[in-house]
């Protein structure tokens, strides 16, 4: 049943990259724009609320790829790549939004540049 699926996305967009997901699937990646890297770190009550999961999750549900941890100093770090438009939309999320019981007080981020290819697969949390 999946290599159907990826043949008849193949198909449907042969001018589109197609991105790998779990079990198989497949779906086109965003060509529209450049590809953008920024490295993150959220300030706040961002620890013991869930703010790495919900990050990844919202990370996923956008479209990006990258990384985010907790630190020693009680903030969240990470890293976000994607197509600029999507790393326009996870900026506004990481400083406006987080997970439900957070409070972020600031976000800092640094690093932004245009990239040539993606340097992860997904987004996942480390440890």
């Amino acid at each position: 049943m999946y290599p159907l699926l990826l043949a008849a996305a193949a198909v449907a967009a042969p001018s589109t990259p197609l991105r790998l997901l779990g079990r198989g699937l497949a779906v086109a990646m965003s060509t529209a724009g450049p590809l953008k890297s920024v490295d993150y770190e959220v300030f706040g009550r961002v620890q013991g609320v869930c703010f790495r999961m919900y990050t990844e999750g919202e990370a996923k549900k956008i479209g990006v790829v990258g990384w985010v941890k907790n630190t020693s100093a009680g903030t969240v770090t990470g890293q976000v790549q994607g197509p600029e438009e999507k790393v326009n939309s996870m900026k506004s999320w990481l400083s406006k939004v987080g997970s439900p019981s957070s409070r972020i007080d600031r976000t800092n981020f640094s690093n932004e540049k245009t990239i040539s290819k993606l340097e992860y697969s997904n987004f996942s949390i480390r440890y």
